[in-house]
C-alpha cells in the first residue's frame, strides 16, 4: 500500500510504501475506546477537597447546656447540620489512574491509524522546515496544504523553537513528536500530518513492540 508524499507547497513529490503489518486496515473500536477512557481517567488530578467536622477550624465549646434550653442537644457549632459545619462525605484528594497494557495500547494506536486511513485523513510531507517564528509563515503552509478550516495534528520527530513558536497561536493546529503520540491524539483530530521520517519511525516502534 503506498501513500503519496507532499511538500509544504501542496505538491507531490513521491509515494512512500507503507508497512503493511501495521496498515492493514484492522480497526477495533473497543480498544480505542479503552485507550481513549484510560488517558482521559489519567490526566485528571483528582485535588477537590472537603473538610470534614474535625477538619474545621473552631466549634470546641458546646454552644448551650444539655438540657433546659428546649432546644435540640448540641456538642458542637462544626457539625455537618450547621452552617459553616463540616461536610459529610464530601470529595477528598485521590488517584483517578488506570493501567492500560502495553500491548493492547499499541494495538489501540495502530487500530486509530489505520482508522484515518480508511477515511483518507493522513497527509504525508516530505519535511516540515520553518525558518522563521512568525505565526503568518506557518499560515502560509496551512492554506497551500488546504486544512484551514479544519483540527490539524502535526507530528514531527523532534519540533524545533521555530515550528512551536509559529504554530502555538494558530486555532485548530497542534504540533506533536512521534514518541509522545497516543491514540487519543491520533483520533481527536480530522487531519493527522506526519513528516516522512515520523511516519516511518512510528511504523519501526509499533512493529517493534508487537513483536
Amino acid at each position: 500500500m503506498n501513500i503519496n508524499i507532499i511538500n509544504t507547497q501542496g505538491k507531490e513529490v513521491g509515494k512512500m510504501e507503507l508497512d503493511e503489518s501495521v496498515f492493514d486496515g484492522k480497526v477495533s473500536n473497543d480498544l480505542m475506546h479503552q485507550a481513549v477512557v484510560t488517558y482521559l481517567s489519567n490526566q485528571r488530578h483528582g485535588l477537590a477537597n472537603t473538610k470534614t467536622r474535625g477538619e474545621v477550624s473552631g466549634g470546641g465549646r458546646k454552644p448551650w447546656r444539655q438540657k433546659g434550653t428546649g432546644r435540640a442537644r448540641a456538642g458542637s457549632t462544626r457539625s455537618p447540620l450547621w452552617r459553616h459545619g463540616g461536610i459529610t462525605f464530601g470529595p477528598k484528594p485521590h488517584s483517578f489512574r488506570k493501567d492500560f497494557p502495553r500491548t493492547m495500547k499499541v494495538m489501540a494506536l495502530k487500530s486509530a491509524l489505520n482508522s484515518k486511513m480508511n477515511d483518507k485523513e493522513i497527509v504525508v510531507l516530505d519535511d516540515l522546515k520553518i525558518t522563521s517564528n512568525k505565526t503568518r509563515n506557518f499560515l502560509e503552509i496551512i492554506k497551500k496544504l488546504k486544512i484551514d478550516d479544519l483540527r490539524t495534528r502535526f507530528i514531527v520527530q523532534d519540533v524545533d523553537e521555530n515550528l512551536k513558536l509559529s504554530s502555538r497561536n494558530i486555532l485548530n493546529v497542534d504540533t506533536g513528536i512521534v514518541k509522545n503520540l497516543n491514540t487519543y491524539d491520533v483520533l481527536d483530530c480530522k487531519k493527522l500530518i506526519f513528516t516522512k521520517s515520523a511516519l516511518e519511525e512510528i511504523q519501526d516502534k509499533i512493529k517493534k513492540w508487537l513483536k
